[in-house]
Protein backbone atom coordinates (compact mmCIF):
# COMPACT_ATOMS: atom_id res chain seq x y z
CA UNK A 1 0.00 0.00 0.00
CA UNK A 2 1.50 4.04 -1.03
CA UNK A 3 2.21 5.76 2.06
CA UNK A 4 1.34 8.86 2.04
CA UNK A 5 2.55 11.93 3.86
CA UNK A 6 1.67 15.85 4.45
CA UNK A 7 4.72 17.78 3.38
CA UNK A 8 5.79 21.09 2.54
CA UNK A 9 7.58 22.05 -1.18
CA UNK A 10 10.49 21.51 0.68
CA UNK A 11 10.06 18.63 2.77
CA UNK A 12 9.07 17.03 -0.78
CA UNK A 13 12.45 17.74 -2.58
CA UNK A 14 14.12 16.62 0.36
CA UNK A 15 12.45 13.60 0.10
CA UNK A 16 13.26 13.65 -3.78
CA UNK A 17 16.67 13.90 -3.42
CA UNK A 18 16.74 11.27 -0.83
CA UNK A 19 14.81 8.66 -3.15
CA UNK A 20 16.57 9.15 -5.81
CA UNK A 21 19.83 8.37 -4.30
CA UNK A 22 21.41 11.28 -3.11
CA UNK A 23 24.97 11.01 -1.39
CA UNK A 24 25.91 14.43 -0.99
CA UNK A 25 24.25 17.60 -0.51
CA UNK A 26 25.19 21.51 0.40
CA UNK A 27 23.79 24.78 0.94
CA UNK A 28 23.56 28.24 2.55
CA UNK A 29 20.82 28.92 4.52
CA UNK A 30 18.20 31.10 2.63
CA UNK A 31 14.08 31.31 3.24
CA UNK A 32 12.96 30.23 1.02
CA UNK A 33 15.10 27.30 0.22
CA UNK A 34 16.09 26.55 4.48
CA UNK A 35 14.41 22.96 5.19
CA UNK A 36 15.67 21.31 2.37
CA UNK A 37 18.65 20.63 3.73
CA UNK A 38 17.37 20.51 6.98
CA UNK A 39 15.32 17.72 5.85
CA UNK A 40 18.17 15.89 4.05
CA UNK A 41 20.21 15.64 6.72
CA UNK A 42 17.74 13.78 8.69
CA UNK A 43 18.47 10.87 6.22
CA UNK A 44 21.88 9.42 7.54
CA UNK A 45 22.71 7.80 4.52
CA UNK A 46 22.90 11.39 2.46
CA UNK A 47 26.22 13.25 3.58
CA UNK A 48 24.33 16.89 4.29
CA UNK A 49 26.89 20.26 4.88
CA UNK A 50 26.08 23.61 5.38
CA UNK A 51 28.62 25.55 3.17
CA UNK A 52 29.93 29.02 3.83
CA UNK A 53 28.40 30.44 1.09
CA UNK A 54 26.43 29.51 -2.47
CA UNK A 55 29.56 29.00 -4.09
CA UNK A 56 31.02 26.22 -2.74
CA UNK A 57 28.01 24.39 -2.16
CA UNK A 58 27.87 24.47 -5.89
CA UNK A 59 31.27 23.45 -6.39
CA UNK A 60 31.22 20.65 -3.78
CA UNK A 61 27.94 19.38 -5.16
CA UNK A 62 29.96 19.83 -8.84
CA UNK A 63 32.97 17.84 -7.24
CA UNK A 64 30.53 14.54 -5.91
CA UNK A 65 28.93 14.61 -9.21
CA UNK A 66 32.74 14.70 -11.12
CA UNK A 67 33.76 11.91 -8.56
CA UNK A 68 30.65 10.00 -9.81
CA UNK A 69 27.93 10.39 -7.10
CA UNK A 70 24.67 11.89 -7.20
CA UNK A 71 24.34 15.23 -5.70
CA UNK A 72 22.14 18.09 -5.06
CA UNK A 73 22.88 22.04 -3.86
CA UNK A 74 20.20 24.42 -2.67
CA UNK A 75 20.02 27.95 -1.99
CA UNK A 76 17.58 30.88 -2.32
CA UNK A 77 17.40 32.60 -5.72
CA UNK A 78 20.11 35.30 -4.48
CA UNK A 79 22.42 32.87 -3.91
CA UNK A 80 22.97 31.36 -7.25
CA UNK A 81 24.50 35.15 -8.19
CA UNK A 82 26.95 33.93 -5.69
CA UNK A 83 27.08 30.29 -7.29
CA UNK A 84 27.00 31.61 -10.80
CA UNK A 85 30.64 31.37 -11.26
CA UNK A 86 30.59 26.95 -11.20
CA UNK A 87 27.31 27.02 -12.66
CA UNK A 88 28.06 28.49 -16.21
CA UNK A 89 30.87 26.50 -16.45
CA UNK A 90 29.59 23.28 -15.36
CA UNK A 91 27.36 23.60 -17.63
CA UNK A 92 30.17 22.77 -19.87
CA UNK A 93 32.16 20.19 -18.83
CA UNK A 94 28.10 17.85 -17.98
CA UNK A 95 28.04 15.82 -14.98
CA UNK A 96 29.87 12.56 -13.30
CA UNK A 97 26.67 11.58 -11.05
CA UNK A 98 23.68 13.21 -12.11
CA UNK A 99 23.23 17.02 -10.28
CA UNK A 100 20.52 18.89 -9.38
CA UNK A 101 20.50 22.87 -8.20
CA UNK A 102 17.60 23.78 -6.25
CA UNK A 103 17.08 27.71 -6.75
CA UNK A 104 14.18 28.84 -4.90
CA UNK A 105 12.83 32.46 -5.48
CA UNK A 106 10.97 34.66 -3.83
CA UNK A 107 8.46 36.77 -5.52
CA UNK A 108 6.67 39.57 -4.03
CA UNK A 109 10.50 39.46 -1.73
CA UNK A 110 8.58 38.37 0.99
CA UNK A 111 12.33 37.70 2.65
CA UNK A 112 14.60 38.61 -0.11
CA UNK A 113 16.10 42.03 -1.45
CA UNK A 114 15.09 41.68 -5.00
CA UNK A 115 12.50 39.68 -7.05
CA UNK A 116 14.79 38.06 -9.58
CA UNK A 117 13.41 35.31 -11.76
CA UNK A 118 15.82 32.72 -12.37
CA UNK A 119 14.31 31.34 -14.95
CA UNK A 120 17.21 32.97 -17.10
CA UNK A 121 19.90 31.42 -15.03
CA UNK A 122 18.27 27.92 -17.29
CA UNK A 123 18.37 29.78 -20.73
CA UNK A 124 22.19 31.49 -19.82
CA UNK A 125 23.74 28.45 -18.94
CA UNK A 126 21.98 26.78 -21.38
CA UNK A 127 20.39 23.96 -18.88
CA UNK A 128 17.06 22.09 -18.14
CA UNK A 129 14.45 23.83 -16.12
CA UNK A 130 12.34 22.47 -14.16
CA UNK A 131 9.36 23.71 -11.92
CA UNK A 132 6.86 21.92 -9.61
CA UNK A 133 3.53 23.41 -8.81
CA UNK A 134 2.62 21.51 -5.63
CA UNK A 135 4.50 18.86 -3.25
CA UNK A 136 4.21 15.98 -5.44
CA UNK A 137 5.65 17.44 -8.07
CA UNK A 138 8.09 18.82 -6.22
CA UNK A 139 9.49 15.59 -4.90
CA UNK A 140 8.82 13.80 -8.45
CA UNK A 141 10.58 16.29 -10.72
CA UNK A 142 13.52 16.01 -8.45
CA UNK A 143 13.69 12.16 -9.54
CA UNK A 144 13.12 13.34 -12.85
CA UNK A 145 15.85 15.90 -12.93
CA UNK A 146 18.11 13.40 -11.99
CA UNK A 147 16.98 10.51 -14.70
CA UNK A 148 17.53 14.38 -17.18
CA UNK A 149 21.11 15.07 -15.59
CA UNK A 150 22.42 11.86 -16.12
CA UNK A 151 20.40 11.39 -19.71
CA UNK A 152 21.64 14.30 -21.09
CA UNK A 153 24.94 14.86 -18.98
CA UNK A 154 23.96 18.10 -17.78
CA UNK A 155 23.64 20.12 -14.35
CA UNK A 156 20.11 20.62 -13.77
CA UNK A 157 18.28 23.71 -12.47
CA UNK A 158 14.54 22.98 -10.19
CA UNK A 159 13.58 26.17 -9.80
CA UNK A 160 10.59 26.78 -7.11
CA UNK A 161 8.81 29.37 -5.54
CA UNK A 162 7.75 30.67 -2.41
CA UNK A 163 4.67 29.05 -2.40
CA UNK A 164 5.50 26.07 -3.59
CA UNK A 165 7.93 25.63 -1.02
CA UNK A 166 6.02 26.34 1.99
CA UNK A 167 2.68 25.11 0.97
CA UNK A 168 1.90 21.75 2.14
CA UNK A 169 -0.07 19.13 0.42
CA UNK A 170 -0.18 15.28 -0.04
CA UNK A 171 2.95 13.34 -1.62
CA UNK A 172 3.01 9.60 -2.34
CA UNK A 173 6.48 8.05 -0.83
CA UNK A 174 8.53 5.62 -2.57
CA UNK A 175 11.19 3.57 -1.45
CA UNK A 176 14.58 4.86 -1.85
CA UNK A 177 17.03 3.58 -4.82
CA UNK A 178 20.01 2.36 -4.47
CA UNK A 179 22.89 4.89 -3.91
CA UNK A 180 25.09 4.02 -6.99
CA UNK A 181 28.33 5.21 -7.20
CA UNK A 182 29.66 5.54 -10.84
CA UNK A 183 33.68 5.28 -11.61
CA UNK A 184 35.70 7.76 -12.18
CA UNK A 185 38.06 8.66 -14.60
CA UNK A 186 40.54 11.21 -14.80
CA UNK A 187 38.84 12.99 -17.96
CA UNK A 188 40.90 16.52 -18.61
CA UNK A 189 38.99 16.85 -22.23
CA UNK A 190 36.00 16.87 -19.85
CA UNK A 191 36.07 18.61 -16.82
CA UNK A 192 39.63 20.80 -17.35
CA UNK A 193 38.01 24.22 -18.58
CA UNK A 194 41.00 25.55 -20.52
CA UNK A 195 39.89 27.32 -23.42
CA UNK A 196 41.12 24.35 -26.23
CA UNK A 197 39.01 22.12 -23.89
CA UNK A 198 36.24 24.96 -23.56
CA UNK A 199 36.02 25.41 -27.44
CA UNK A 200 34.81 21.77 -27.88
CA UNK A 201 32.60 21.38 -24.61
CA UNK A 202 30.15 24.66 -26.41
CA UNK A 203 30.23 22.63 -29.66
CA UNK A 204 28.33 20.22 -26.82
CA UNK A 205 26.29 22.02 -25.33
CA UNK A 206 25.08 22.90 -28.17
CA UNK A 207 24.25 19.78 -29.40
CA UNK A 208 22.64 19.23 -26.22
CA UNK A 209 20.19 22.14 -26.83
CA UNK A 210 18.91 20.52 -29.87
CA UNK A 211 18.09 16.94 -28.33
CA UNK A 212 16.70 18.36 -25.21
CA UNK A 213 14.49 20.31 -27.78
CA UNK A 214 13.31 17.16 -29.41
CA UNK A 215 12.75 16.06 -26.15
CA UNK A 216 10.65 18.50 -24.75
CA UNK A 217 7.86 17.76 -27.58
CA UNK A 218 8.01 14.40 -25.88
CA UNK A 219 7.41 14.60 -22.36
CA UNK A 220 5.30 14.01 -19.98
CA UNK A 221 6.51 16.65 -17.99
CA UNK A 222 4.54 19.03 -19.88
CA UNK A 223 1.53 18.03 -20.60
CA UNK A 224 -1.58 19.63 -22.67
CA UNK A 225 -5.15 19.78 -21.19
CA UNK A 226 -7.76 20.32 -23.49
CA UNK A 227 -10.74 22.24 -21.96
CA UNK A 228 -14.67 22.20 -22.97
CA UNK A 229 -17.54 24.54 -24.36
CA UNK A 230 -16.37 28.07 -24.23
CA UNK A 231 -13.78 28.33 -21.62
CA UNK A 232 -11.99 25.50 -23.60
CA UNK A 233 -11.86 28.19 -26.59
CA UNK A 234 -9.12 29.85 -24.21
CA UNK A 235 -5.56 28.22 -23.98
CA UNK A 236 -3.20 29.54 -21.06
CA UNK A 237 0.01 28.24 -20.98
CA UNK A 238 1.26 28.37 -17.44
CA UNK A 239 3.77 26.74 -14.87
CA UNK A 240 4.20 26.50 -11.51
CA UNK A 241 1.49 27.72 -9.09
CA UNK A 242 0.29 29.99 -11.45
CA UNK A 243 -1.48 27.06 -12.88
CA UNK A 244 -2.77 25.86 -9.61
CA UNK A 245 -4.42 29.43 -9.29
CA UNK A 246 -6.21 29.05 -13.12
CA UNK A 247 -7.36 25.55 -12.56
CA UNK A 248 -9.54 27.47 -9.84
CA UNK A 249 -10.64 30.31 -11.90
CA UNK A 250 -10.90 28.70 -15.38
CA UNK A 251 -11.12 24.74 -14.60
CA UNK A 252 -12.59 24.05 -18.47
CA UNK A 253 -9.93 26.48 -20.19
CA UNK A 254 -7.56 24.51 -21.83
CA UNK A 255 -3.97 24.53 -20.60
CA UNK A 256 -0.38 23.60 -21.79
CA UNK A 257 0.79 22.73 -18.30
CA UNK A 258 5.06 23.22 -18.35
CA UNK A 259 7.27 21.25 -16.25
CA UNK A 260 10.11 21.35 -18.41
CA UNK A 261 10.46 25.25 -18.81
CA UNK A 262 13.51 25.32 -20.63
CA UNK A 263 14.42 24.25 -23.84
CA UNK A 264 10.73 25.05 -25.31
CA UNK A 265 9.40 22.89 -27.96
CA UNK A 266 8.07 24.86 -30.78
CA UNK A 267 6.41 22.20 -32.16
CA UNK A 268 4.33 21.52 -28.86
CA UNK A 269 3.93 25.26 -28.02
CA UNK A 270 1.89 25.59 -32.54
CA UNK A 271 0.25 22.12 -31.37
CA UNK A 272 -1.57 23.63 -28.54
CA UNK A 273 -2.25 27.00 -29.74
CA UNK A 274 -4.36 25.39 -33.38
CA UNK A 275 -7.54 26.59 -33.16
CA UNK A 276 -7.69 28.29 -29.66
CA UNK A 277 -8.95 31.71 -30.30
CA UNK A 278 -6.94 33.21 -27.30
CA UNK A 279 -3.52 31.90 -26.10
CA UNK A 280 -2.34 33.81 -22.99
CA UNK A 281 0.80 33.09 -21.59
CA UNK A 282 0.42 33.26 -17.48
CA UNK A 283 3.87 33.48 -15.49
CA UNK A 284 5.40 35.43 -12.27
CA UNK A 285 7.59 37.96 -12.41
CA UNK A 286 9.52 37.81 -16.17
CA UNK A 287 8.26 37.41 -19.26
CA UNK A 288 10.34 34.52 -19.73
CA UNK A 289 8.05 32.02 -22.07
CA UNK A 290 6.18 34.84 -23.60
CA UNK A 291 9.41 36.16 -25.20
CA UNK A 292 10.34 32.95 -26.45
CA UNK A 293 6.79 32.22 -27.83
CA UNK A 294 6.06 35.82 -29.16
CA UNK A 295 9.82 34.72 -31.21
CA UNK A 296 8.30 31.55 -32.37
CA UNK A 297 5.83 33.91 -34.30
CA UNK A 298 3.04 32.52 -32.00
CA UNK A 299 0.27 34.71 -31.29
CA UNK A 300 -0.31 34.85 -27.20
CA UNK A 301 -0.84 37.39 -25.09
CA UNK A 302 1.22 37.71 -21.45
CA UNK A 303 2.54 41.02 -19.93
CA UNK A 304 -0.10 43.14 -21.64
CA UNK A 305 -2.74 41.61 -18.88
CA UNK A 306 -0.58 39.62 -16.43
CA UNK A 307 1.59 41.83 -13.92
CA UNK A 308 5.09 42.03 -14.13
CA UNK A 309 5.82 42.46 -10.60
CA UNK A 310 4.91 40.52 -7.18
CA UNK A 311 3.27 37.32 -6.74
CA UNK A 312 -0.04 36.49 -8.71
CA UNK A 313 -2.69 34.61 -6.48
CA UNK A 314 -6.01 33.93 -7.56
CA UNK A 315 -7.67 37.83 -6.65
CA UNK A 316 -5.18 38.85 -8.62
CA UNK A 317 -5.52 37.06 -11.65
CA UNK A 318 -9.31 37.24 -11.19
CA UNK A 319 -9.05 41.20 -11.64
CA UNK A 320 -6.98 41.04 -14.65
CA UNK A 321 -8.24 38.01 -16.30
CA UNK A 322 -12.06 39.76 -15.87
CA UNK A 323 -10.46 43.09 -16.84
CA UNK A 324 -9.24 41.11 -20.39
CA UNK A 325 -12.98 40.48 -21.10
CA UNK A 326 -12.67 36.76 -20.20
CA UNK A 327 -15.66 35.65 -18.37
CA UNK A 328 -14.56 35.07 -14.19
CA UNK A 329 -15.89 37.00 -11.68
CA UNK A 330 -13.40 39.82 -10.73
CA UNK A 331 -13.91 39.13 -6.76
CA UNK A 332 -14.44 35.50 -5.04
CA UNK A 333 -15.75 35.48 -1.67
CA UNK A 334 -12.12 34.82 0.74
CA UNK A 335 -11.57 34.38 4.38
CA UNK A 336 -11.34 37.31 6.20
CA UNK A 337 -11.06 37.72 9.74
CA UNK A 338 -13.00 39.82 12.06
CA UNK A 339 -10.91 40.89 14.27
CA UNK A 340 -9.46 44.30 13.28
CA UNK A 341 -5.76 43.90 13.96
CA UNK A 342 -2.86 46.55 14.21
CA UNK A 343 -0.01 46.45 11.63
CA UNK A 344 3.25 44.42 12.80
CA UNK A 345 5.98 45.58 11.28
CA UNK A 346 9.23 43.81 11.82
CA UNK A 347 11.76 44.63 14.99
CA UNK A 348 14.51 43.16 16.75
CA UNK A 349 13.42 40.61 19.59
CA UNK A 350 13.31 41.28 22.92
CA UNK A 351 16.76 40.86 24.33
CA UNK A 352 18.35 40.97 20.46
CA UNK A 353 22.23 41.24 20.57
CA UNK A 354 22.26 43.89 17.97
CA UNK A 355 19.82 46.44 19.75
CA UNK A 356 22.21 48.06 21.83
CA UNK A 357 25.25 48.44 19.18
CA UNK A 358 22.45 50.44 16.69
CA UNK A 359 21.28 52.65 19.56
CA UNK A 360 24.52 53.33 19.98
CA UNK A 361 25.74 54.13 16.13
CA UNK A 362 22.32 56.19 16.10
CA UNK A 363 23.65 57.85 19.02
CA UNK A 364 26.83 58.44 17.31
CA UNK A 365 25.05 59.83 14.12
CA UNK A 366 27.54 57.42 12.25
CA UNK A 367 27.26 56.26 8.80
CA UNK A 368 26.37 52.62 8.49
CA UNK A 369 26.81 49.93 5.47
CA UNK A 370 24.49 47.49 6.05
CA UNK A 371 23.86 43.89 5.03
CA UNK A 372 21.89 40.58 4.91
CA UNK A 373 20.40 39.25 8.39
CA UNK A 374 18.63 40.35 11.02
CA UNK A 375 20.35 43.51 11.41
CA UNK A 376 19.19 44.67 8.63
CA UNK A 377 15.93 45.96 10.65
CA UNK A 378 18.60 48.22 12.39
CA UNK A 379 17.16 50.48 9.11
CA UNK A 380 13.68 50.71 10.41
CA UNK A 381 12.15 52.89 13.40
CA UNK A 382 13.61 53.87 16.11
CA UNK A 383 17.07 53.25 14.89
CA UNK A 384 16.99 53.89 10.89
CA UNK A 385 20.75 54.08 10.89
CA UNK A 386 21.85 51.77 7.72
CA UNK A 387 22.49 53.66 4.83
CA UNK A 388 22.94 50.72 2.56
CA UNK A 389 21.84 46.93 2.36
CA UNK A 390 23.00 45.52 -0.86
CA UNK A 391 24.38 41.60 -0.88
CA UNK A 392 25.92 39.16 1.27
CA UNK A 393 28.87 40.91 2.09
CA UNK A 394 28.94 44.63 0.69
CA UNK A 395 29.03 46.07 4.08
CA UNK A 396 32.92 45.80 4.14
CA UNK A 397 33.49 46.41 0.90
CA UNK A 398 30.88 49.13 0.35
CA UNK A 399 32.09 50.76 3.53
CA UNK A 400 35.81 50.94 1.88
CA UNK A 401 34.34 51.75 -1.42
CA UNK A 402 32.81 55.29 0.37
CA UNK A 403 36.56 55.93 2.44
CA UNK A 404 38.20 55.53 -0.98
CA UNK A 405 35.45 58.13 -2.57
CA UNK A 406 35.09 60.18 0.37
CA UNK A 407 38.51 60.12 2.48
CA UNK A 408 39.42 59.80 5.79
CA UNK A 409 37.40 62.53 7.58
CA UNK A 410 34.11 60.55 6.23
CA UNK A 411 35.86 57.10 7.29
CA UNK A 412 35.84 58.31 10.80
CA UNK A 413 32.40 59.10 10.89
CA UNK A 414 31.58 55.55 8.43
CA UNK A 415 31.42 51.80 9.87
CA UNK A 416 30.01 48.38 8.32
CA UNK A 417 27.86 46.19 10.13
CA UNK A 418 27.85 42.30 9.66
CA UNK A 419 26.99 39.12 10.86
CA UNK A 420 29.18 35.83 11.57
CA UNK A 421 27.64 33.92 9.21
CA UNK A 422 27.50 36.51 6.71
CA UNK A 423 31.33 37.27 7.53
CA UNK A 424 32.18 33.95 6.72
CA UNK A 425 29.66 33.71 3.92
CA UNK A 426 31.63 36.67 2.21
CA UNK A 427 32.97 39.56 4.38
CA UNK A 428 36.52 37.72 5.11
CA UNK A 429 37.51 38.89 1.07
CA UNK A 430 36.23 42.23 1.66
CA UNK A 431 38.46 42.63 5.26
CA UNK A 432 41.68 41.61 3.28
CA UNK A 433 40.60 43.90 0.15
CA UNK A 434 40.52 46.99 3.47
CA UNK A 435 44.18 45.51 4.75
CA UNK A 436 45.93 44.99 1.75
CA UNK A 437 45.27 48.41 -0.03
CA UNK A 438 45.63 50.05 2.86
CA UNK A 439 42.14 51.02 4.22
CA UNK A 440 41.91 52.49 7.60
CA UNK A 441 37.47 51.25 7.55
CA UNK A 442 36.00 50.21 10.68
CA UNK A 443 33.97 46.78 10.64
CA UNK A 444 31.67 45.52 13.27
CA UNK A 445 31.07 41.72 13.18
CA UNK A 446 27.60 41.35 14.95
CA UNK A 447 28.31 37.68 16.69
CA UNK A 448 25.23 36.01 17.46
CA UNK A 449 27.16 32.78 17.66
CA UNK A 450 24.08 31.32 14.82
CA UNK A 451 22.32 31.68 11.71
CA UNK A 452 19.28 33.47 12.76
CA UNK A 453 17.43 35.18 10.10
CA UNK A 454 17.10 32.00 8.74
CA UNK A 455 15.67 29.90 11.52
CA UNK A 456 19.03 29.03 13.85
CA UNK A 457 21.08 27.40 11.43
CA UNK A 458 24.76 26.47 12.20
CA UNK A 459 27.69 28.12 10.35
CA UNK A 460 31.72 27.81 10.48
CA UNK A 461 31.49 29.59 14.02
CA UNK A 462 29.29 27.31 15.85
CA UNK A 463 31.29 24.34 16.53
CA UNK A 464 28.47 22.37 15.35
CA UNK A 465 27.46 20.81 11.88
CA UNK A 466 24.12 20.52 10.23
CA UNK A 467 23.84 17.44 12.16
CA UNK A 468 24.41 19.28 15.57
CA UNK A 469 27.48 17.04 16.12
CA UNK A 470 30.87 18.71 16.78
CA UNK A 471 32.92 20.25 14.34
CA UNK A 472 35.98 22.79 14.15
CA UNK A 473 34.38 26.52 15.02
CA UNK A 474 36.37 29.68 13.04
CA UNK A 475 38.36 31.77 15.48
CA UNK A 476 37.07 35.52 14.18
CA UNK A 477 40.14 37.09 16.17
CA UNK A 478 42.89 34.78 14.79
CA UNK A 479 41.38 34.81 11.56
CA UNK A 480 41.54 38.88 11.50
CA UNK A 481 45.14 38.47 12.89
CA UNK A 482 46.21 36.13 10.13
CA UNK A 483 45.44 38.73 7.17
CA UNK A 484 46.78 41.82 9.11
CA UNK A 485 44.30 43.17 11.67
CA UNK A 486 46.11 44.77 13.91
CA UNK A 487 43.53 46.48 15.78
CA UNK A 488 40.65 43.84 16.88
CA UNK A 489 38.21 44.65 20.05
CA UNK A 490 35.26 41.91 21.41
CA UNK A 491 32.53 44.06 23.24
CA UNK A 492 29.39 43.14 24.73
CA UNK A 493 26.73 44.95 22.93
CA UNK A 494 24.44 45.39 26.24
CA UNK A 495 27.26 47.67 27.30
CA UNK A 496 26.60 50.92 25.84
CA UNK A 497 29.39 52.86 27.54
CA UNK A 498 32.08 50.34 26.23
CA UNK A 499 30.80 50.25 22.96
CA UNK A 500 30.51 53.65 22.62
CA UNK A 501 34.23 54.35 23.72
CA UNK A 502 35.45 51.44 21.49
CA UNK A 503 33.71 52.63 17.99
CA UNK A 504 35.05 56.53 19.37
CA UNK A 505 38.65 54.87 19.75
CA UNK A 506 38.68 52.44 16.63
CA UNK A 507 36.99 55.68 14.10
CA UNK A 508 39.96 57.75 15.23
CA UNK A 509 42.36 55.01 14.28
CA UNK A 510 44.41 55.85 11.32
CA UNK A 511 44.27 51.88 10.33
CA UNK A 512 41.21 48.97 9.97
CA UNK A 513 39.73 48.11 12.87
CA UNK A 514 37.81 45.03 13.96
CA UNK A 515 34.80 45.04 16.78
CA UNK A 516 33.45 41.94 17.41
CA UNK A 517 30.06 42.58 19.23
CA UNK A 518 29.62 39.46 21.00
CA UNK A 519 26.31 38.11 22.61
CA UNK A 520 24.50 35.32 21.33
CA UNK A 521 20.99 35.43 20.28
CA UNK A 522 18.36 35.68 22.58
CA UNK A 523 16.02 32.92 20.96
CA UNK A 524 18.80 30.74 20.79
CA UNK A 525 19.78 30.52 24.02
CA UNK A 526 16.75 32.27 25.68
CA UNK A 527 17.84 34.86 27.49
CA UNK A 528 15.80 35.23 30.49
CA UNK A 529 16.74 37.49 33.27
CA UNK A 530 14.18 39.00 35.97
CA UNK A 531 12.30 41.85 34.20
CA UNK A 532 12.93 45.24 34.55
CA UNK A 533 10.86 47.68 36.53
CA UNK A 534 9.69 51.36 36.96
CA UNK A 535 10.12 53.10 39.49
CA UNK A 536 6.94 55.10 38.68
CA UNK A 537 7.59 58.30 41.30
CA UNK A 538 11.10 58.80 39.38
CA UNK A 539 10.05 58.26 35.69
CA UNK A 540 9.25 61.39 34.06
CA UNK A 541 7.99 60.18 30.58
CA UNK A 542 10.59 61.20 28.38
CA UNK A 543 10.71 58.47 26.16
CA UNK A 544 14.12 57.83 26.21
CA UNK A 545 13.78 54.59 26.87
CA UNK A 546 11.53 54.09 23.72
CA UNK A 547 14.66 54.91 21.55
CA UNK A 548 15.65 51.53 22.27
CA UNK A 549 12.60 49.97 20.03
CA UNK A 550 12.47 47.50 22.64
CA UNK A 551 8.81 46.00 22.48
CA UNK A 552 8.59 45.15 25.95
CA UNK A 553 8.85 48.94 26.47
CA UNK A 554 6.04 51.60 26.27
CA UNK A 555 4.36 54.98 28.26
CA UNK A 556 1.16 55.05 28.96
CA UNK A 557 -0.34 57.89 31.63
CA UNK A 558 2.70 59.86 30.99
CA UNK A 559 4.83 56.91 32.63
CA UNK A 560 7.08 53.98 31.31
CA UNK A 561 5.89 50.45 31.65
CA UNK A 562 7.96 47.16 31.22
CA UNK A 563 5.89 44.80 29.98
CA UNK A 564 6.51 41.67 32.23
CA UNK A 565 5.23 39.07 29.81
CA UNK A 566 8.04 40.19 26.81
CA UNK A 567 11.12 41.55 28.86
CA UNK A 568 14.04 39.14 29.28
CA UNK A 569 15.77 41.41 31.70
CA UNK A 570 18.82 42.35 29.23
CA UNK A 571 19.50 45.32 31.05
CA UNK A 572 19.65 47.81 28.26
CA UNK A 573 17.11 50.52 28.85
CA UNK A 574 18.16 50.91 32.88
CA UNK A 575 21.51 51.98 30.93
CA UNK A 576 19.31 54.94 28.96
CA UNK A 577 17.24 56.59 31.59
CA UNK A 578 18.50 59.63 32.67
CA UNK A 579 16.39 59.43 35.80
CA UNK A 580 17.74 55.55 36.67
CA UNK A 581 13.91 55.63 36.74
CA UNK A 582 13.88 51.69 35.57
CA UNK A 583 15.99 49.16 37.71
CA UNK A 584 17.15 45.80 36.68
CA UNK A 585 15.05 43.32 38.06
CA UNK A 586 15.66 40.72 41.32
CA UNK A 587 15.49 37.24 41.92
CA UNK A 588 11.88 36.53 43.66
Amino acid sequence: MTEYQLLSGNEAIARGAYEAGVKVAAAYPGTPSTEILENLAGYDRVLAQWSPNEKVAMEVAAGASIAGARSLAAMKHVGVNVAADPLLTFSYTGVGGGMVLVSADDPAMHSSQNEQDNRYYGLLAKIPTLEPADSQEAKDFVLRAYELSETFDTPVLLRTTTRVNHSKSLVALAAPQEQILRDYEKRPEKYVMTPGNAIRRHQVVEERRLALTAFAGQTDLNRIERGRGEQGRVGFITAGISYQYLKEILPDASFLKLGLLWPLNEGLIREFAAGLDRVIVVEELEPVLETQILAMGIAAEGKAIIPRQGELSEETLRRVLAGAGLPVSPTAAVYASAQSLPPRPPILCPGCSHRGMFYTLKAMNLHVAGDIGCYALGSAPPFGCLDTTICMGASVTGAFGMELARGEAFAEKCVAVIGDSTFFHSGITGLIDIVYNQGRSTVIVLDNSITAMTGHQDNPGTGRDIKGQPAPAVDIVKLAESIGIRRIRVVDPFDLRGCRQTLAAELAAPEPSLIIARRPCALYVRLRQPPCRVETADCIGCGACLRLGCPALSVAGGKAIVDEGNCVGCGLCPQVCPKNAIREGVEA
